[in-house]
This record gives C-alpha cells, structure tokens and sequence, in this order.
C-alpha cells in the first residue's frame, strides 16, 4: 500500500505547500528517503494566485481611499528533483534539489493607488544531501547538509522611485531527524529539523534625491528561518491512509533590510519581515483503488495572525483543500496534484500605519511528479 498512495500524498502536500506562510514553497520534505531501493524523482509545480486590495490610507503617496490595487499576484513555476538510493541494509542517502522559498508581487499601473507600478521577488535553490542510518526495531537517525542560494530584487515607486537588486548568494545549513516505522501497518512518524541559513548578499540600491539619481552598494545580511516537520501515516483499513503533518517555521526572525531602504532615508522600516512564527497544520486521506490507480485529498490550515504585513507580502494565513492521483505501471509513477487555497484577509502597512486590505484573495495550484525505481 504504500508504494501506491504515499506519492500521491506527498503531491497533494506540496500543491498546498505553494502558497503557504510568508515565503514557504515547498515544505522542505524529506520523504524521499522512505522510497523502496534505488529511486528518482523529477516534480514541476504551477501556482496561480489572484491577490488583490484596497487602498486605506488618503495620505499615503498621494493615493486615493478605496482605490484598487489591481492584481498584484504574479504566476510562477516551482521545480524539484532527488535521487536516492541504499548503501547496504542499513544505510541509505538522498540527493534532492527544490526551490523552498519564493515571492512575488507586482502592482499595475494606477495613479490613485500609493504602491501602483512598485514590484518584488526572492527566489531561492537548496541541495540536500542526506544519510539515513537504520536501526533493529523500526527506529531511524537521518541527517545532512543543506546547500542554498538566494537572490532578490524590488521596486518601490512611491518611495523616490527606489529599487535595490540583490545579487545571489549561496549560504549552507543544516537537517537532522528521527522516524519510526512499521511497514506492516503503513505507519511512518518522522520529525525533522531544519536549521537556519545565513546569507550576505551584494546589493545595489538606487533611488531619487533632490540632488539626482543616487546609487549605493552594500551587503544586506539576513537568514532564512529554521523549522520543524512532524509527520505521520498510518493505514487506517485495507487500501486506505490516514497522513498529516504539522510544520513549524520561525519566520519571527527573519528580516530583510537593505542599508538604504531601511534607514529613514527611504522607509525607515525592513523591505520584508514578519511578526509572528507560521505553524501549517495538514490531514487528509489516501485510497488505493487498484492496482493502477490511487488518490488523495487534504486540509491544510494557517492561523490569521491580523498583523500588519509589508506591503510585498500580503498573506495572513490559509485554508486550503487539496487532491492528488497518481498512476502506476511498472516502477514508473506519474502523480498529479491540485489544490485551492483561500488566502487569510491581511492589512499591510507602511511605518507602521496601515494601508491596504487585502481581503477575499485565493490561489490555485497545479502539481505533477513522475518517480521511478530501479
């Protein structure tokens, strides 16, 4: 049973990791290295989001109450690869490649709203490397390093035409965790944690003054967050899984703050940070319906915090549903996964002082992966 299902569930979970708390993309997940003998896996996720809000604040750049910001979600692609395979009965490793954080926004052109024409976008690539040790009982220590490159740009129009490019930057981490399993019941807990990543990136800022177009370099220093997974299986009838998961990310710390924008020159406040930590919590079921076919649904849920968010990163919480099915012939698996995701209401500010409700805002995301073993 669970060569069958298990793939299905971990699309279903990445589809819903696409558009989840601050950043996240992708989960970090480590489930490749439960794969039966020598496995790879290449996956492309699509997520659509459709973000909106509203201007509330007449002093704010010269926009107008109630005027519409547009649709300031931009739709992207999201890769993935791993490999894995067995050094003897007891040892295995993994290789898996993905993109784990990832942002972007772009506001149209309209002069009664305060951000129109402003823009931003962080991108990231980790590599993992993995061992995985096997003791007598169903106990098992994995752990590795994490290898990851981060880059970012922005445009800020009502801020003097501002715009900082921060060039990549690869910074290295760390992954360790314990599973337990009993294959004769499909049971599997696993709980990973994922350490922080230190980045220094090159930046570039330029911005209008009343003497002329200035540029400055500097380096902006920031981490992206750690966190902890716990997730679990477990066969719940014949052909049937009951899966979950519970991720906790420490965004609380991170802070993006570009020498100049963040300096009472320019804002006076980070380009992109939160207040609070994201918690997503995950269930859902998996059914084997012969020996081709199988499929999967799930819930997934954040907590609004009703904060204020900067105005590149409009998204307070979620909740979303999601399917999966995958197809099986031979040691080939081909999953496909879709999930809807209702965006939480969210007031961004600027200093502090509220600006816009984004409020009844939802994305759509697309999954497929295709594994094979040999």
């Amino acid at each position: 049973m669970k060569n069958y299902i298990t793939s299905a569930t971990a699309v279903c979970l990445t589809a819903g990791s696409a558009y989840a708390g601050a950043l996240d993309r992708t989960g970090q997940s480590i489930d490749v290295l439960f794969e039966d003998g020598r496995y790879v896996e290449f996956s492309l996720g699509y997520i659509s989001p459709e973000v909106t809000g509203e201007n509330i604040n007449p002093f704010l750049g010269g926009g107008v109450t109630g005027a519409k910001s547009g649709d300031i979600g931009v739709s992207n692609f999201n890769f993935g690869a791993a490999y894995k395979a067995d050094i003897n009965e007891r040892l295995s490793y993994a290789i898996i490649i993905d993109q784990p954080y990832k942002a972007e926004v772009d506001y149209p052109t309209n002069p009664a709203y305060f951000g129109s024409d402003s823009s931003a976008e962080f991108n990231s690539t980790a590599v993992t490397a993995l061992l995985k040790y096997r003791f007598d009982g169903g106990f098992s220590l994995f752990g590795g390093l994490r290898f990851q490159e981060t880059d970012a740009n922005a445009a800020i129009a009502f801020a003097g035409q501002y715009e900082v490019e921060a060039d990549a930057d690869w910074g290295v981490g760390y992954v360790a965790g314990v599973a337990y399993e009993r294959p004769d019941i499909a049971l599997r807990v696993s709980l990973t944690y994922s350490s922080e990543i230190e980045h220094e990136n090159d930046v570039t800022e330029s911005f209008n003054t009343p003497f002329g177009r200035q540029t400055v370099d500097s380096t902006a220093e920031f981490e992206t967050p750690q966190s902890i997974n716990l997730a679990a299986q477990t066969g719940i009838a014949a052909d049937t899984l009951l899966f979950g998961s519970v991720r906790w990310v420490d965004w609380s710390d991170f802070d993006l703050s570009p020498q100049i924008y963040s300096s009472g020159l320019i804002a006076g406040q980070p380009l992109l940070s939160y207040v609070d930590d994201v918690t997503t919590y995950t269930i859902g079921l998996g059914r084997r319906i012969n020996d081709t076919w199988s499929v999967a649904g799930s819930l997934s849920y954040e907590e609004n915090t009703e904060n204020l968010f900067t105005n590149l990163g409009p998204n307070d919480g979620q909740i979303g549903i999601g399917l999966a099915a995958i197809y099986t012939q031979g040691p080939m698996r081909i999953t496909t996964g879709i999930r809807y995701v209702r965006i939480g209401d969210t007031t961004t500010a600027v200093q502090g002082v509220p600006a816009a409700e984004f409020n009844d805002n939802d994305a759509i995301a697309f999954g497929v992966k295709i594994g094979y073993n040999f």
